[in-house]
């Protein structure tokens, strides 16, 4: 399809690159149904994929009777900016990908789905994007794929390991932490994908404080002042006073004084089984705290989802690039069916947006 002009480049943002995902998840055809439904949304992004997976995933969406959503091959994120309306842009970023099987396990599906997330990366690291958006990957596809992709559990310490090296620094000289948000609940994890066991064994003074120092740093730029913080206990009951663990008072509650000490707004460590309903923000009861710290991944997450997928936004915190994605999977289930729901997709490249709009550094 020929490109044109349809309005002065100046009134565009930013081109904003979406990785792809897992080509027989629902990445691609929730992308495809953002463009179709939200098209000023999706204003000024493309699709950092494969051409061909894109163009199944669109006539996936199409309504019978319907004229299939255009796509325009780009080869620079600049070109974006001269698409029409309602027309997906594709950067093919690495060889064309064979079409996989819906629903399927594919190490292909999942070595590229690295490919385009590790180039998106780069390209806003070196400035060429104003921010990027994940959709899912496939952890056993990621894996499945072979060096270097095995490497990483996920979207997280493969943005991490990509910034570090970017930055002359190792992965440990840039700790980074997962946010999770939607319009009534934000959560930020000390530790992201690791065991339980290996996550209780996370929860260091050190950890602690290193998270409440992010999340104070880049929720004071997000909000425009420092944010309320509650601290989530380990234990049941926040330990009960050493009964069910000293946790809370060797570790969580030195580091939560440490922070008070530094300027933040912090309270903790609180029962993890009411701090997430206290700090819920709805229309009739304002939450008690903008952000929870969570100890571990089920802990924080499980609330935040809980409250419906469809609005939840993952932010990862700490990178020198603005990166979000939205609050689910791959659904292999209903890959293929037209029936995915791109609300969470439109919400992060909302969230996106709005931060590559302030400081980079998130």
């Amino acid at each position: 399809m020929a490109m044109q002009s349809v309005m002065p480049t100046s009134e565009i943002p930013q081109p904003l690159a979406i990785t792809m995902g897992d080509a027989a998840g629902i990445g691609p055809e929730i992308i495809a149904m953002a463009m179709r439904q939200e098209p000023q949304v999706m204003r000024g992004c493309f699709v950092a994929g494969d051409v061909e997976t894109l163009r199944r995933a669109a006539s996936v969406v199409t309504p019978p009777g319907r004229p299939a959503l255009p796509i325009a091959v780009i080869t620079t994120p600049e070109q974006v900016q001269s698409l029409p309306p309602r027309c997906m842009g594709v950067l093919q970023v690495a060889d064309p990908l064979p079409l996989v099987p819906w629903g399927k396990v594919s190490k292909q599906a999942g070595a590229f789905a690295g490919q385009c997330v590790l180039w998106a990366a780069d390209a806003a690291l070196r400035g060429h994007i104003g921010a990027l958006v994940t959709a899912p990957l496939h952890k056993e596809a990621l894996s499945a794929a072979g060096a270097p992709y095995d490497a990483f559990p996920g979207h997280t310490e493969m943005l991490q390991y990509q910034a570090a090296r970017h930055l002359g620094k190792t992965v440990h000289e840039l700790p980074v932490r997962m946010m999770l948000a939607n319009d009534e609940l934000r959560t930020v994890l000390v530790s992201i994908h690791v065991s339980l066991r290996q996550a209780i064994e996370a929860v260091t003074f050190a950890t602690v404080l290193e998270t409440l120092s992010i999340t104070h740093s880049a929720l004071s730029r997000i909000l425009g002042r420092a944010p309320r913080m509650g601290v989530a206990g380990l234990n049941p009951h926040a330990g009960e006073g050493g009964l069910f663990g000293r946790e809370e008072m060797d570790l969580i509650a030195p580091a939560v004084r440490a922070a008070q000490a530094q300027g933040c707004l912090v309270s903790g460590p609180l029962a993890p089984d009411t701090v997430f309903m206290r700090a819920r923000n709805t229309p009739d009861k304002p939450g008690e705290f903008d952000v929870v710290v969570a100890m571990y991944h089920d802990q924080g997450l499980i609330p935040v989802k809980y409250l419906g997928v469809e609005k939840g936004v993952n932010v990862t915190l700490g990178l020198p690039l603005v990166r979000t994605s939205p609050d689910h999977g791959t659904a292999f289930d209903i890959a293929g069916t037209g029936k995915a729901d791109a609300s969470s997709l439109l919400e992060a490249v909302r969230m996106a947006r709005a931060l590559s709009q302030d400081s980079v550094d998130y």
